[in-house]
């Protein structure tokens, strides 16, 4: 049996992958894993037992994933399973920005009460005359699962779409339209593009990115948008850019006090998923994942350990390790097994940075003895008796 804690409101779409051997739990203590969506966990103190913990989302700046890691808990996330969602949200907050939507509804808004509204209509409007994005020329920063689909729907609405992105991985390249434009660097983005926008994930490396040089690489009247994290732009060159004209928009998904002072900022309270179709995508994607550690030992989208997977063991035994990536540490674990005279019908070990996970299958029913051993080696973090 298997207990798991939701943090936060999570679809009841999990319960269509966990069956009666899951069983959830109000005391996180006693729990095998986490799902969580929102939830800040930094100053949680994690039990020996906690193994995993999912996010029904894809950004996991809330989980202290270095922390994870040295206690052995795995971390998943859902890339992908929101992408819809937040695609269709920055489709509308572009043509928003471009029509300046927002603010012609706030004026009908502020003049309900007046009883000549329909005639002033057509004097008022006249201050909302927007622009059409058809012809128009997108740049997209980070092609991955959110902004290959955003690059993808402009081009079908007659954008000239351009993207950038170092890490473009084969099967992201692929799934793009052949019309979108992949350049070499954001500069020579920036000098194409009448609307940017942002799909990173925050790190040090992307933390402030968009600074005073890229805004002065922009091309005047530029509308920017981001709905990767809000940290990915400085306030201070996007204030600057803001008063002096340089961008004539920013349409963000991350409402901040002093980004909401700014003039000609859009905010929407962080609705990239929110809807109910990426609420379920993201409760059975994390559940998937959690169920596959926890009965097979595979990792899959994990953002502090490698991807490991072994499918469904064959053998009599499965035992996993997670250790740090240190040198010869292979050597000593299979010094274990010869010792103990027990063989290895099938091995995968993968390494991330500062961490490593082995699966072993074995030939023989897996001991206590053999756990204990394996546990004592100096750089283990933790072993898993799957089988």
């Amino acid at each position: 049996m298997y207990k798991y804690k939701c943090l936060n409101a999570i679809s009841s779409a999990i319960n269509t992958v966990f069956d009666d051997q899951y069983e959830p739990t109000e005391d996180m203590d006693q729990a095998d894993a986490i799902i969580v969506r929102s939830a800040k966990m930094h100053d949680f103190e994690f039990s020996d037992d906690l193994l995993a913990i999912a996010r029904a989302g894809v950004g996991v700046n809330n989980i202290p994933l270095e922390r994870c890691a040295e206690q052995g808990i795995v971390v998943f996330n859902a890339p992908g399973a929101n992408a819809n969602g937040v695609k269709e949200l920055v489709i509308a907050s572009l043509i928003n920005g471009a029509r300046n939507i927002p603010d012609a509804i706030r004026w009908v808004k502020d003049n309900a009460d007046d009883p000549d509204l329909a005639k002033d209509v057509e004097k008022g409007k006249k201050k909302y005359v927007g622009t059409e994005i058809k012809g128009k020329s997108l740049g997209v920063i980070g092609l991955g699962a959110i902004g290959g689909m955003v690059a993808n729907a402009a081009d079908v609405l007659g954008m000239n779409v351009y993207g950038v992105d170092p890490f473009l991985s084969v099967r992201n390249a692929l799934s793009l339209s052949r019309n979108v434009r992949v350049l070499r660097s954001r500069d020579e983005l920036y000098g194409v593009s009448d609307f940017i926008t942002v799909h990173l994930h925050l790190t040090d490396e992307t933390r402030g990115m968009i600074d005073k040089d890229a805004f002065e690489s922009m091309n005047d009247g530029v509308i920017l948008l981001n709905f990767s994290r809000g940290e990915v732009v400085d306030e201070q060159a996007l204030a600057d850019a803001l008063e002096s004209g340089k961008v004539r928009k920013y349409v963000t998904d991350f409402a901040d006090p002093e980004i909401m002072k700014l003039p000609n900022v859009i905010a929407t309270p962080h609705l990239g998923a929110s809807t109910t179709e990426a609420e379920v995508n993201c409760a059975i994607m994390a559940a998937e994942e959690l169920r596959d550690y926890l009965e097979n030992g595979n990792i899959t989208n994990s953002v502090n350990f490698p991807a490991c997977n072994a499918g469904v063991c064959r053998s009599k035994g499965r035992i996993t390790v997670a250790h740090k990536n240190t040198p010869a540490m292979l050597n000593k674990f299979t010094k274990v097994f010869s010792d103990e005279n027990i063989n290895i019908a099938n091995m995968t070990n993968q390494t991330r940075g500062d961490y490593a996970y082995c699966i072993f299958d074995i030939d023989s029913e897996t001991t206590d003895l053999l756990i204990d051993d394996l546990k004592a080696i100096d750089g283990v973090i933790r072993v898993r008796k799957i089988k």
